[in-house]
Protein backbone atom coordinates (compact mmCIF):
# COMPACT_ATOMS: atom_id res chain seq x y z
CA UNK A 1 0.00 0.00 0.00
CA UNK A 2 1.50 3.33 -0.82
CA UNK A 3 1.83 6.24 1.54
CA UNK A 4 -0.12 8.31 -0.22
CA UNK A 5 -3.08 5.54 0.75
CA UNK A 6 -1.96 5.46 4.18
CA UNK A 7 -2.43 9.23 4.87
CA UNK A 8 -5.67 9.16 3.33
CA UNK A 9 -7.19 6.41 5.03
CA UNK A 10 -5.50 7.56 8.13
CA UNK A 11 -6.94 11.29 7.85
CA UNK A 12 -10.60 9.62 6.94
CA UNK A 13 -10.70 7.52 10.25
CA UNK A 14 -9.57 10.80 12.04
CA UNK A 15 -11.96 12.90 10.80
CA UNK A 16 -15.32 13.35 12.60
CA UNK A 17 -18.41 11.67 11.92
CA UNK A 18 -20.55 14.86 12.29
CA UNK A 19 -20.89 18.26 13.27
CA UNK A 20 -18.55 19.21 16.91
CA UNK A 21 -20.13 19.61 20.08
CA UNK A 22 -19.54 23.36 19.66
CA UNK A 23 -21.13 23.00 16.60
CA UNK A 24 -24.29 20.88 18.21
CA UNK A 25 -24.42 23.57 20.85
CA UNK A 26 -24.62 26.66 18.67
CA UNK A 27 -27.44 25.38 16.72
CA UNK A 28 -29.68 24.91 19.92
CA UNK A 29 -33.06 27.06 20.07
CA UNK A 30 -31.73 28.10 23.55
CA UNK A 31 -28.37 29.23 23.48
CA UNK A 32 -28.80 32.50 22.78
CA UNK A 33 -31.49 33.00 25.53
CA UNK A 34 -28.66 31.62 28.08
CA UNK A 35 -25.87 34.08 26.98
CA UNK A 36 -28.78 37.27 27.51
CA UNK A 37 -29.15 35.45 30.69
CA UNK A 38 -25.73 35.33 31.88
CA UNK A 39 -25.36 39.18 31.27
CA UNK A 40 -28.21 40.25 32.51
CA UNK A 41 -27.53 38.32 35.49
CA UNK A 42 -24.05 39.61 35.56
CA UNK A 43 -24.91 43.53 35.07
CA UNK A 44 -27.36 43.41 37.85
CA UNK A 45 -25.42 41.11 40.68
CA UNK A 46 -22.69 44.39 39.87
CA UNK A 47 -24.58 47.49 40.02
CA UNK A 48 -27.05 46.28 43.26
CA UNK A 49 -26.19 44.30 46.39
CA UNK A 50 -29.57 43.20 46.81
CA UNK A 51 -30.25 41.08 43.69
CA UNK A 52 -27.85 38.11 44.86
CA UNK A 53 -29.09 38.54 48.38
CA UNK A 54 -31.82 35.60 49.95
CA UNK A 55 -34.71 37.63 49.57
CA UNK A 56 -33.50 39.29 46.13
CA UNK A 57 -32.93 35.51 44.35
CA UNK A 58 -36.31 34.50 46.11
CA UNK A 59 -37.72 37.65 44.84
CA UNK A 60 -36.98 37.59 40.91
CA UNK A 61 -37.52 33.61 40.77
CA UNK A 62 -41.12 34.20 41.90
CA UNK A 63 -41.25 36.95 39.13
CA UNK A 64 -40.17 34.71 36.51
CA UNK A 65 -41.98 31.44 37.88
CA UNK A 66 -45.86 31.98 36.79
CA UNK A 67 -44.53 33.55 33.29
CA UNK A 68 -41.94 30.98 32.72
CA UNK A 69 -45.06 28.05 33.28
CA UNK A 70 -47.38 29.92 31.04
CA UNK A 71 -43.68 30.80 28.55
CA UNK A 72 -43.41 27.05 28.61
CA UNK A 73 -46.74 25.76 27.25
CA UNK A 74 -46.79 28.92 25.08
CA UNK A 75 -43.52 27.83 23.43
CA UNK A 76 -44.58 24.37 22.94
CA UNK A 77 -48.02 25.50 21.12
CA UNK A 78 -45.51 28.08 19.08
CA UNK A 79 -43.66 25.06 17.90
CA UNK A 80 -46.53 23.64 17.07
CA UNK A 81 -47.50 26.58 14.68
CA UNK A 82 -50.09 28.01 16.44
CA UNK A 83 -50.88 30.71 18.80
CA UNK A 84 -53.04 31.60 21.94
CA UNK A 85 -53.92 34.92 22.77
CA UNK A 86 -56.23 33.67 25.66
CA UNK A 87 -53.37 32.37 28.15
CA UNK A 88 -53.71 35.29 30.12
CA UNK A 89 -57.19 35.58 30.80
CA UNK A 90 -57.39 31.78 31.16
CA UNK A 91 -55.23 32.09 34.44
CA UNK A 92 -57.77 34.60 35.90
CA UNK A 93 -60.67 32.34 34.42
CA UNK A 94 -59.78 29.52 36.15
CA UNK A 95 -59.19 30.85 39.62
CA UNK A 96 -62.35 32.59 39.60
CA UNK A 97 -63.97 29.30 38.97
CA UNK A 98 -62.26 27.88 41.81
CA UNK A 99 -62.84 31.00 44.34
CA UNK A 100 -66.21 31.34 42.97
CA UNK A 101 -67.46 27.64 43.99
CA UNK A 102 -64.95 27.73 46.85
CA UNK A 103 -66.22 30.60 48.41
CA UNK A 104 -69.74 31.55 47.25
CA UNK A 105 -71.00 27.74 46.37
CA UNK A 106 -69.41 26.88 49.65
CA UNK A 107 -67.76 24.08 47.68
CA UNK A 108 -64.51 21.85 49.21
CA UNK A 109 -61.19 23.42 47.46
CA UNK A 110 -60.28 20.55 45.90
CA UNK A 111 -63.30 19.62 44.01
CA UNK A 112 -63.48 23.11 43.12
CA UNK A 113 -60.27 23.01 41.71
CA UNK A 114 -61.09 19.77 39.46
CA UNK A 115 -63.98 22.13 38.08
CA UNK A 116 -61.85 24.80 37.00
CA UNK A 117 -59.37 22.09 35.55
CA UNK A 118 -62.19 20.44 33.40
CA UNK A 119 -63.41 24.57 32.50
CA UNK A 120 -59.87 25.16 31.38
CA UNK A 121 -59.37 21.96 29.38
CA UNK A 122 -62.33 22.57 27.58
CA UNK A 123 -61.77 26.24 26.35
CA UNK A 124 -58.70 24.36 25.05
CA UNK A 125 -59.70 21.93 23.15
CA UNK A 126 -62.82 24.10 21.81
CA UNK A 127 -59.98 26.37 20.36
CA UNK A 128 -58.09 23.76 19.36
CA UNK A 129 -60.79 21.84 17.44
CA UNK A 130 -62.34 25.34 16.07
CA UNK A 131 -58.96 25.86 14.38
CA UNK A 132 -58.57 22.24 12.86
CA UNK A 133 -62.00 22.42 11.85
CA UNK A 134 -62.69 26.12 10.08
CA UNK A 135 -58.78 26.53 8.84
CA UNK A 136 -58.90 30.27 11.00
CA UNK A 137 -55.36 31.49 12.29
CA UNK A 138 -54.75 30.28 15.90
CA UNK A 139 -54.52 34.40 15.87
CA UNK A 140 -58.12 35.21 15.16
CA UNK A 141 -59.59 32.26 17.35
CA UNK A 142 -57.96 32.80 20.28
CA UNK A 143 -58.92 36.62 20.12
CA UNK A 144 -62.08 35.72 20.36
CA UNK A 145 -61.90 33.22 23.02
CA UNK A 146 -60.09 36.25 25.12
CA UNK A 147 -62.85 38.98 24.87
CA UNK A 148 -65.27 36.35 25.77
CA UNK A 149 -63.63 34.99 28.49
CA UNK A 150 -63.02 38.22 29.45
CA UNK A 151 -66.60 39.60 29.51
CA UNK A 152 -67.44 36.44 31.09
CA UNK A 153 -65.29 37.14 33.96
CA UNK A 154 -66.70 40.53 34.71
CA UNK A 155 -70.05 40.02 34.04
CA UNK A 156 -70.68 36.99 36.11
CA UNK A 157 -67.92 37.64 39.41
CA UNK A 158 -70.02 40.91 39.17
CA UNK A 159 -73.39 39.20 39.18
CA UNK A 160 -72.53 36.75 41.84
CA UNK A 161 -70.73 39.03 44.20
CA UNK A 162 -71.68 42.15 43.59
CA UNK A 163 -67.95 43.50 42.44
CA UNK A 164 -65.10 42.55 40.15
CA UNK A 165 -63.15 40.28 43.16
CA UNK A 166 -64.07 37.54 44.95
CA UNK A 167 -61.75 36.58 48.12
CA UNK A 168 -62.03 34.55 51.40
CA UNK A 169 -61.47 31.31 49.78
CA UNK A 170 -59.20 30.43 53.04
CA UNK A 171 -62.16 29.61 54.96
CA UNK A 172 -62.65 26.78 52.69
CA UNK A 173 -62.99 23.51 53.32
CA UNK A 174 -59.42 21.78 51.71
CA UNK A 175 -57.72 24.89 51.54
CA UNK A 176 -54.58 23.43 54.03
CA UNK A 177 -53.91 20.78 51.68
CA UNK A 178 -54.50 22.50 48.27
CA UNK A 179 -52.85 25.61 49.72
CA UNK A 180 -49.22 23.29 50.12
CA UNK A 181 -49.70 22.18 46.87
CA UNK A 182 -49.86 24.92 45.14
CA UNK A 183 -48.78 27.89 47.20
CA UNK A 184 -46.49 27.10 49.86
CA UNK A 185 -42.98 27.91 50.32
CA UNK A 186 -39.88 25.55 50.04
CA UNK A 187 -36.93 27.03 52.43
CA UNK A 188 -33.43 26.27 50.47
CA UNK A 189 -31.14 27.93 53.10
CA UNK A 190 -31.74 31.83 53.21
CA UNK A 191 -33.64 31.33 50.53
CA UNK A 192 -37.60 30.99 50.67
CA UNK A 193 -38.96 30.00 47.36
CA UNK A 194 -42.66 29.53 46.33
CA UNK A 195 -44.52 26.44 45.14
CA UNK A 196 -44.91 28.16 42.11
CA UNK A 197 -41.17 27.94 41.14
CA UNK A 198 -40.82 23.86 41.52
CA UNK A 199 -44.22 23.97 39.25
CA UNK A 200 -42.10 25.82 36.72
CA UNK A 201 -38.98 23.23 36.99
CA UNK A 202 -41.40 20.09 36.85
CA UNK A 203 -43.66 21.26 34.35
CA UNK A 204 -40.43 22.36 32.02
CA UNK A 205 -38.45 19.53 32.35
CA UNK A 206 -41.56 17.29 31.30
CA UNK A 207 -42.34 19.82 28.54
CA UNK A 208 -38.65 19.45 27.05
CA UNK A 209 -38.34 15.55 27.42
CA UNK A 210 -42.13 15.39 25.54
CA UNK A 211 -40.30 17.73 22.78
CA UNK A 212 -36.89 15.88 22.19
CA UNK A 213 -37.59 12.30 23.71
CA UNK A 214 -40.74 11.45 22.40
CA UNK A 215 -42.78 10.56 19.26
CA UNK A 216 -45.60 13.21 20.53
CA UNK A 217 -42.76 15.45 20.70
CA UNK A 218 -41.81 14.57 16.77
CA UNK A 219 -45.36 15.39 15.56
CA UNK A 220 -45.42 18.67 17.71
CA UNK A 221 -42.23 19.97 15.39
CA UNK A 222 -43.75 18.28 12.33
CA UNK A 223 -47.30 19.76 12.15
CA UNK A 224 -45.46 23.69 13.12
CA UNK A 225 -42.77 22.71 10.02
CA UNK A 226 -45.50 22.09 7.22
CA UNK A 227 -48.87 20.20 8.25
CA UNK A 228 -49.31 19.53 4.92
CA UNK A 229 -45.98 17.41 4.83
CA UNK A 230 -47.06 15.71 8.56
CA UNK A 231 -50.36 14.98 7.23
CA UNK A 232 -49.09 13.28 4.54
CA UNK A 233 -46.59 10.84 6.53
CA UNK A 234 -49.41 9.99 9.11
CA UNK A 235 -49.07 12.49 11.99
CA UNK A 236 -52.66 12.80 13.68
CA UNK A 237 -52.57 16.95 12.96
CA UNK A 238 -55.77 17.59 14.37
CA UNK A 239 -55.76 15.52 17.64
CA UNK A 240 -51.84 17.00 18.07
CA UNK A 241 -53.50 20.56 18.09
CA UNK A 242 -55.71 20.19 20.03
CA UNK A 243 -53.73 18.62 22.48
CA UNK A 244 -51.50 21.66 22.44
CA UNK A 245 -54.34 23.92 22.64
CA UNK A 246 -55.43 22.36 26.19
CA UNK A 247 -51.68 22.35 27.19
CA UNK A 248 -51.97 26.26 27.44
CA UNK A 249 -55.12 25.96 28.97
CA UNK A 250 -53.71 23.65 31.77
CA UNK A 251 -50.52 25.82 32.64
CA UNK A 252 -53.07 28.35 33.24
CA UNK A 253 -55.16 26.38 35.48
CA UNK A 254 -51.88 26.12 37.67
CA UNK A 255 -51.13 29.66 37.76
CA UNK A 256 -54.66 30.70 38.30
CA UNK A 257 -54.75 27.93 41.38
CA UNK A 258 -51.07 29.21 42.70
CA UNK A 259 -52.45 32.64 42.39
CA UNK A 260 -55.47 32.16 44.11
CA UNK A 261 -54.41 29.85 46.80
CA UNK A 262 -51.51 32.21 47.52
CA UNK A 263 -53.27 35.30 48.05
CA UNK A 264 -56.81 34.38 48.31
CA UNK A 265 -58.31 36.76 46.58
CA UNK A 266 -58.38 37.47 42.30
CA UNK A 267 -59.64 40.31 40.29
CA UNK A 268 -62.12 39.87 37.61
CA UNK A 269 -59.75 41.40 34.77
CA UNK A 270 -56.15 39.88 35.87
CA UNK A 271 -53.98 38.69 33.66
CA UNK A 272 -55.02 40.67 30.55
CA UNK A 273 -52.13 41.70 28.40
CA UNK A 274 -49.84 39.22 29.79
CA UNK A 275 -50.31 36.82 26.47
CA UNK A 276 -48.32 39.12 25.20
CA UNK A 277 -45.08 38.75 27.39
CA UNK A 278 -45.50 34.71 27.63
CA UNK A 279 -45.07 34.94 23.67
CA UNK A 280 -42.23 36.99 23.70
CA UNK A 281 -40.75 34.79 26.36
CA UNK A 282 -40.81 31.86 24.18
CA UNK A 283 -39.41 33.98 20.90
CA UNK A 284 -36.36 35.44 23.45
CA UNK A 285 -35.98 31.42 24.34
CA UNK A 286 -35.56 30.56 20.65
CA UNK A 287 -39.03 30.34 19.38
CA UNK A 288 -39.61 31.12 15.44
CA UNK A 289 -43.30 32.92 15.24
CA UNK A 290 -43.55 30.54 11.92
CA UNK A 291 -43.22 27.36 13.83
CA UNK A 292 -41.04 24.09 13.68
CA UNK A 293 -38.68 25.37 15.75
CA UNK A 294 -38.32 26.36 19.39
CA UNK A 295 -37.22 25.12 22.86
CA UNK A 296 -39.42 24.46 26.16
CA UNK A 297 -36.47 24.78 28.18
CA UNK A 298 -35.44 28.40 26.17
CA UNK A 299 -38.80 29.47 26.66
CA UNK A 300 -37.97 29.05 30.54
CA UNK A 301 -34.94 30.95 30.28
CA UNK A 302 -36.56 33.96 28.24
CA UNK A 303 -39.24 33.79 31.62
CA UNK A 304 -36.23 34.00 34.08
CA UNK A 305 -34.66 36.86 31.99
CA UNK A 306 -37.75 38.75 32.24
CA UNK A 307 -38.03 38.23 36.11
CA UNK A 308 -34.29 38.98 36.69
CA UNK A 309 -34.87 42.27 34.47
CA UNK A 310 -37.99 43.19 36.40
CA UNK A 311 -36.93 42.56 39.79
CA UNK A 312 -33.09 43.72 38.81
CA UNK A 313 -34.50 47.41 37.95
CA UNK A 314 -36.61 48.00 40.68
CA UNK A 315 -33.38 46.82 43.54
CA UNK A 316 -31.47 49.58 41.55
CA UNK A 317 -34.29 52.27 41.86
CA UNK A 318 -34.58 53.28 38.19
CA UNK A 319 -37.81 54.19 36.80
CA UNK A 320 -39.95 50.76 35.97
CA UNK A 321 -41.12 52.35 32.52
CA UNK A 322 -37.19 51.29 31.30
CA UNK A 323 -38.44 48.10 31.37
CA UNK A 324 -40.84 48.42 28.54
CA UNK A 325 -38.02 49.40 26.32
CA UNK A 326 -35.82 46.52 27.80
CA UNK A 327 -39.29 44.45 26.10
CA UNK A 328 -39.06 45.76 22.74
CA UNK A 329 -35.14 45.64 22.53
CA UNK A 330 -34.83 42.02 23.80
CA UNK A 331 -37.27 41.41 21.44
CA UNK A 332 -36.27 42.76 18.27
CA UNK A 333 -32.51 41.38 19.28
CA UNK A 334 -34.51 37.78 19.53
CA UNK A 335 -36.17 37.49 16.34
CA UNK A 336 -32.77 38.39 14.54
CA UNK A 337 -30.60 35.76 16.50
CA UNK A 338 -33.17 33.12 16.31
CA UNK A 339 -33.28 33.70 12.78
CA UNK A 340 -29.72 33.18 12.39
CA UNK A 341 -29.36 30.03 14.07
CA UNK A 342 -31.96 28.45 12.63
CA UNK A 343 -30.06 28.92 9.48
CA UNK A 344 -26.85 27.76 11.12
CA UNK A 345 -28.65 24.59 12.15
CA UNK A 346 -30.16 24.19 8.29
CA UNK A 347 -26.34 24.12 7.33
CA UNK A 348 -25.37 21.90 10.36
CA UNK A 349 -27.83 18.97 9.57
CA UNK A 350 -26.73 18.93 5.77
Amino acid sequence: MSTATKTSETTQANAPDGPSLLQRLMVRPEIGALLGAMLVFAFFSIITDRFLSPLGIATWLDDSSTLGIMAVAVAVLMIGGEFDLSAGVMTASTALVTALLAVNGGWNVWAALLVSLVFALAVGAFNGWLVMRTGLPSFIVTLGTFLALQGLNLGVTRLVTGTVQVSGIRSADGYNSAGWVFASTLNIGDTHLQASVVWWVVLTVIAAVVLVRTKFGNWIFAVGGSLPSARAVGVPADRTKIVLFMTTAFAGWVVGSCGILRFASVQANQGVGLELHYIIAAVVGGCLLTGGFGSAVGAAIGALIFGMARQGIVFARWDSDWFMLFLGVLLLAAVLVNNRFQKRAERVRR
